[in-house]
């Protein structure tokens, strides 16, 4: 993709204001705000993100742009959502997260969701049908909630009117990143 095509491109990624992993934020931000995308971070408040490294170490601060209640979903391409236990699990508890998800899938938007950050599509009840992946420990949940989990660096699924990525863990973030930037390069102008 060149630096014309996606600098017409919007994202949002959505997190709270504790406990994002550190670089499931950070270098998905770098990358994509690399090729001249426009990112913006939504949290639940203006306060400093506050990353962490492996769920425990304090990582990087991040100013958020907005906040979750502020965004308006329909004005983006592409939803993120990164991962981090603490995170994810405060994320799908807020109902602005729960209806900028549903915004995405039911437009047909796509959403990449990693580590526990399809948590939040769980709660928004959106994959049921859908195969993606994450971190194990939320396998039966994809499951009972009508998702197909697997074990695998990155999914792509376009069933159901709508794309979602999806990883496990950060150490996947070359092979998620890929299929992002594939996902915004055929994103309607």
């Amino acid at each position: 993709m060149d630096e014309n095509e996606v600098s017409v491109r919007k994202v949002l990624a959505i997190v709270t204001n504790y406990g994002v992993e550190q670089d499931e934020l950070a270098v998905p931000l770098e990358h994509l705000r690399g090729w001249g995308a426009v990112v913006d971070v939504a949290a639940v408040s203006a306060d400093d993100i506050e990353t962490l490294v492996g769920d425990k170490d304090p990582g990087k601060k991040v100013k958020p742009d907005l906040t979750l209640s502020d965004a308006d979903a329909e004005a983006y391409d592409l939803l993120l959502i990164p991962g981090g236990t603490l995170n994810a699990d405060t994320l799908r508890g807020q109902d602005s997260a729960l209806e900028i998800v549903r915004s995405f899938t039911s437009s047909g938007r796509p959403v990449a969701a990693i580590c526990h950050g399809p948590w939040a599509l769980v709660e928004a009840d959106v994959v049921r049908g859908k195969k993606l992946t994450s971190y194990s420990s939320l396998s039966t949940d994809i499951r009972n909630a009508g998702g197909h989990w697997v074990d695998e660096p990155v999914v792509t699924d376009g069933t159901g009117g709508w794309k979602l990525i999806t990883s496990r863990n950060p150490g996947d973030l070359e092979d998620f990143l890929r299929e992002t930037d594939a996902a915004l390069e055929r994103a309607t102008l």
